[in-house]
C-alpha cells in the first residue's frame, strides 16, 4: 500500500503546522468503507534510549478477525517530538512498514487522533489522505475537546466536542475499563466509526486491529500470520 506524496517531511515545525491546516480541508468526513473484507491496525513504539521508532501494521479479515498479515519497520525519529505534530514523527515509518503489505485494507484503524485535533488534522487524517483509505482515530487518550461523562455499559459513548463542533465520540468499548476516544479520519462518518470500533471488539478495550498492532509495535507478537490470535 503506497502513500501519496502530498509534501516533504524533513521541515521546520512551522511550517507543518502550515501544512496541517491546509490538508485538513480536504479530509471526507463522510462515508462507509463497505464491504469491508480486510481491515488494518498500525500503532508505533519509540525507544526512548535509542530515538528508534518501530511501525507495525496487521492485517486482519472480517468479520472472523483473524489474523493474516503482520508487517514492520525501524528508523530513527527524525522530526521532533512536538504535542500536535506527531504525524510529523511517527507517519513515515508506518508507511514503510505498509508498502510491505500484499493486501491493501478497505478500513484501516490508526492510533491517534483524526479530527479530534487542535487543528482537526490528527496523525489518523493524515495517513487516511496520503493513503486516501477509509481510517478511524482510536486514541486512548483525549487531545482536546471537552464531553460529558460516558455511560457504563459496553457500546455507551458521547460527542467529544471543541467551540460547538462534535470532533469526536467518547466511547465505552468494555464495562469498567476507560473509554476510547474515537475519531473520522478520512473518507468514514462518526457514527460509521463507532460502528466499526464497536464491530472488531472482542473484549478488550481496545478493537482487535489496533491490539494486535499495539502488540506487533511492541515486539510481543510474532511477525508471522497465526490463526486464532485475539
Amino acid at each position: 500500500m503506497e502513500a501519496r506524496s502530498l509534501h516533504p517531511w524533513r521541515i521546520p515545525p512551522a511550517e507543518a503546522v502550515r501544512i496541517q491546516l491546509e490538508l485538513s480541508a480536504r479530509v471526507l468526513r463522510e462515508g462507509d468503507p463497505e464491504p469491508v473484507r480486510f481491515i488494518a491496525g498500525t500503532d508505533i513504539s519509540v525507544s526512548r534510549e535509542t530515538g528508534i521508532a518501530r511501525a507495525a501494521v496487521v492485517i486482519l479479515s472480517y468479520p472472523e478477525l483473524e489474523l493474516i498479515e503482520v508487517q514492520s519497520a525501524e528508523r530513527r525519529a527524525e522530526f521532533p517530538y512536538v504535542p500536535g505534530l506527531l504525524s510529523f514523527r511517527e507517519a513515515p515509518v508506518i508507511i514503510e512498514a505498509c508498502e510491505k503489505l500484499a493486501r491493501t485494507p478497505d478500513l484501516i484503524f490508526v492510533d491517534g487522533q483524526g479530527i479530534a485535533h487542535p487543528r482537526r488534522f490528527g496523525i489518523a487524517s493524515h495517513l487516511g489522505l496520503l493513503w486516501d483509505r477509509p481510517t478511524i482515530g482510536c486514541a486512548k487518550s483525549r487531545l482536546c475537546g471537552q464531553h460529558a461523562p460516558v455511560g457504563s455499559r459496553a457500546g455507551d459513548f458521547t460527542e467529544l466536542i471543541e467551540e460547538g463542533e462534535t470532533i469526536g465520540a467518547v466511547l465505552r468499548s468494555r464495562e469498567n475499563v476507560k473509554p476510547l476516544y474515537v475519531s473520522i479520519g478520512h473518507r468514514i462518518a462518526l457514527d460509521v466509526a463507532v460502528r466499526w470500533v464497536l464491530n472488531c471488539c472482542r473484549g478488550y478495550r481496545l478493537p482487535e486491529p489496533a491490539r494486535l498492532a499495539h502488540l506487533a509495535a511492541g515486539g510481543g507478537l510474532a511477525m508471522k500470520p497465526q490463526k486464532g490470535q485475539g
